[in-house]
């Protein structure tokens, strides 16, 4: 199996958590945002969404949406199980797991995007932009490049974002209450867990008192940092990963830069 991801996106840390959690074997293919590489023709035959994580299969289908990868991931490797064996309880770990991506990434993205994405969009000239805007699948991506590119998200709109993302902790809680714990879906650790992990990652960098007020919450975060498939996974504080990626290109650019006289010295 081939992941295509990328080392700041949360759905990605999800589906490397889970692979990790597996034990599964696969070649890591990281995707460059900041040149929108997850806008080739390429790869949005993976992924028509344009968005990262995709999984190539090795008969060469692939499988998107990290909520969808995670369930083949528990199906086609059941041990050990990631998901309850009650129906019920099942069906309210989709339901939380839906909340994550329809409430709480939304948000992320404008804290994420804004310090990741936003210098390097800012720079693109209006036919950059336009030819750029033209590759983005999706009208609610399309929004989001436009707005770090021309019209930044305010502070105040940073705050509020903030705001609505620290809801997570409240529909932790309530799994918490009604499942007994120590993880979300009760004793044992599920999707749901891997579903808030990159979460709260960011929470505890952005806002780290606001973990520390949930004891449960604090706890479980222990818990989950300390399992040995976090760090295989590299869930790495944003700034560290951010700054790891942008020495990387640095170093490809300079690489590139440095091969171009050779290659257009003429030959004799």
């Amino acid at each position: 199996m081939k992941l295509y991801h990328g080392w700041l996106s949360s759905a990605s840390r999800r589906v490397r958590l889970c692979l990790a959690e597996k034990g599964l074997p696969y070649e890591s293919v990281p995707i460059d945002m900041g040149r929108q590489e997850h806008h080739s023709p390429a790869y949005l035959a993976m992924n028509p969404n344009g968005q990262v994580p995709a999984l190539r299969l090795d008969d060469g289908r692939s499988l998107y949406e990290s909520s969808t990868i995670c369930e083949y991931l528990d199906d086609i490797c059941p041990q050990p199980p990631l998901r309850p064996a009650d129906a019920y309880a099942r069906a309210t770990m989709r339901n939380f797991i839906r909340w994550t991506d329809e409430k709480a990434l939304p948000n992320l993205l404008i804290l994420n995007w804004s310090i990741a994405l936003q210098p390097g969009a800012s720079r693109w000239s209006d036919e950059e932009l336009a030819a750029k805007l033209a590759r983005v699948p999706t009208a609610e991506r399309r929004e989001a490049w436009s707005r770090i590119a021309r019209h930044p998200y305010t502070e105040e709109e940073k705050r509020q974002a903030l705001a609505k993302l620290l809801a997570l902790m409240t529909e932790m809680e309530q799994l918490f209450a009604s499942g007994g714990g120590p993880w979300l879906m009760g004793p044992d650790y599920s999707l749901a867990d891997i579903a808030a992990v990159p979460f709260v990652a960011r929470i505890t960098e952005l806002a780290p008192d606001a973990v520390q007020r949930h004891a449960r919450i604090a706890q479980w975060w222990k818990r989950a940092t300390e399992r040995p498939a976090f760090q295989q996974a590299r869930i790495e504080r944003f700034d560290v990963a951010l700054s790891r990626v942008q020495n990387q290109e640095r170093s490809e650019k300079q690489g590139v830069d440095a091969a171009v006289p050779a290659a257009q010295a003429p030959q004799r």
